[in-house]
């Protein structure tokens, strides 16, 4: 049988290796690391982390949450990892990075069906199945042939990263562990400020020095909400961050029985509890500004960095214009995309995507025709948005109920209670397709 070549060793093009594969369709895996690297990743581990180590909420009254739980039902390679390398953190699902990464690249390189082919792709032939699955940080000769065989420029904004902390480094008598109302264990390390300690942090923030973006582009940079630099947002308002990532709500510090005015919450990031990171942190500041500024922070005056955060230009196509529900390229069929080059924003979205189109490639392959993912289920109405024509000024999107097809009656419940009962229709769903697959796949 003719092989299914996949483009790119993330999240995305991992998952759509393994739905492939499990069809007993053959799959080609070309991965350009670790002979050529990009800006955002330290390893050739497959399905490196760059950013958080959170896959967040795991709760089904979350868009998030159920759209893991579709995945997790229909044997997401992802998924499996990411359950496997958990560590804590509240109600979310958070991994040790370098562990969820070691588990991906041993299943893909030790899986007969998968050949990994360690290269840099910059032309797709005009015959063959092809899933380019090359993420955001898509090598520049590659990016020449996606405008090419879309006849699409490409849209971009920037990314960024948040640093990683030593956790012995890290100051308890003025830090705190609690996850927010209680929720769970004790998964965060949490860093209180008084009304003082955060207007002199956020005059030192708004005023710190980036780093030159002309290194990533000269073009000026569009900044995607869903991820934006601390500094940024600090510039929006001084209270800005008081109802973002420094909000107080649900925490009490215990030395003084109140409210923080502020807090800043680190989560574990590795399976020893030794790493943590900065949540909401991702940051563009200059090194030498991120240790100055960030040392501020109560708890973290003699903090030892061990990554710094970083920013990153990130590609996305024009996909309303260009793709199919299946991640299919409308002109040519025979390409599917997948990950968050299609405009899906986030892990979980990205992986998602990843399992649609290595699903429906792999049909493809075997010569059967299946229909959409329904708009009833999160993992199919993402694909719809991201191929929706009616949407005329396109930007990433996480997963959310508001892209969910609505219940066909009115129900008066609170919202969380109607999300569930929209989530137990899409699991109804998802459980007659995963019977369907048991039957299908060898």
């Amino acid at each position: 049988m003719t092989p299914i070549h996949v483009v790119g060793g993330g999240l995305a093009g991992c998952e759509a290796a393994w739905q492939a594969v499990r069809q007993g369709v053959p799959v080609i895996l070309h991965e350009m690391k670790p002979s050529k690297m990009t800006p955002a990743h330290h390893s050739g581990l497959f399905g490196e982390l760059v950013c958080s180590n959170s896959f967040r909420s795991n709760q089904l009254e979350n868009a998030v949450g159920l759209l893991k739980e579709e995945m997790r039902r229909l044997g997401s390679l992802i998924l499996e990892a990411a359950d496997a390398c958990r560590v804590p953190a509240g109600g979310a699902l958070a991994v040790d990075r370098t562990g969820f990464a070691r588990y991906i690249t041993d299943q893909i390189q030790n899986h007969p069906g998968i050949t990994v082919m360690e290269e840099e792709v910059t032309r797709i032939p005009d015959e063959g199945i092809w899933l380019i699955a090359s993420g955001p940080l898509t090598s520049e000769g590659l990016a020449q042939e996606i405008i090419r065989i879309t006849g699409s420029e490409e849209l971009f904004f920037f990314d960024a990263a948040a640093p990683l902390v030593e956790r012995d480094s890290i100051d308890f008598s003025k830090a705190f562990l609690a996850s927010r109302y209680n929720k769970g264990e004790a998964d965060y390390i949490n860093c209180p400020m008084n009304e003082e300690e955060y207007t002199a942090f956020w005059e030192a923030l708004v005023s710190a020095r980036s780093a030159d973006l002309h290194a990533i582009d000269t073009q000026k940079p569009q900044v995607f909400e869903g991820c934006m630099p601390v500094e940024v947002m600090a510039k929006r308002g001084k209270e800005t961050l008081l109802y973002g990532p420094l909000k107080p709500v649900g925490l009490t510090d215990p030395k003084t029985g109140k409210h923080p005015y502020a807090v800043v919450q680190l989560r574990q990031d590795n399976a020893a509890a030794s790493v943590y990171n900065l949540v909401g942190f991702q940051t563009h500041l200059t090194f030498s500004e991120q240790k100055r500024v960030f040392s501020m922070i109560p708890g973290l005056e003699n903090a030892a960095f061990l990554r710094y955060g970083v920013m990153h230009r990130n590609t996305f196509l024009n996909s309303p214009v260009l793709l199919h529900p299946d991640y299919s390229l409308r002109k040519d069929p025979r390409l599917f995309f997948a990950g968050q080059m299609t405009g899906v924003e986030g892990y979980v979205e990205s992986a998602s995507s990843g399992l649609v189109a290595g699903f429906s490639a792999g049909k493809k392959a075997l010569g059967e025709e299946y229909g959409y993912f329904t708009d009833e289920t999160a993992i199919g109405a993402l694909a719809r948005y991201v191929s929706h024509e009616d949407i005329t000024s396109f930007q990433p999107m996480n997963v959310n109920f508001g892209i969910i097809a609505p219940l066909e009656r009115q129900i008066k419940a609170k919202k969380r209670k109607r999300n569930l009962i929209v989530s137990n229709r899409a699991l109804e769903q998802i459980e007659v397709l995963r019977r369907t697959i048991e039957r299908i796949y060898p």
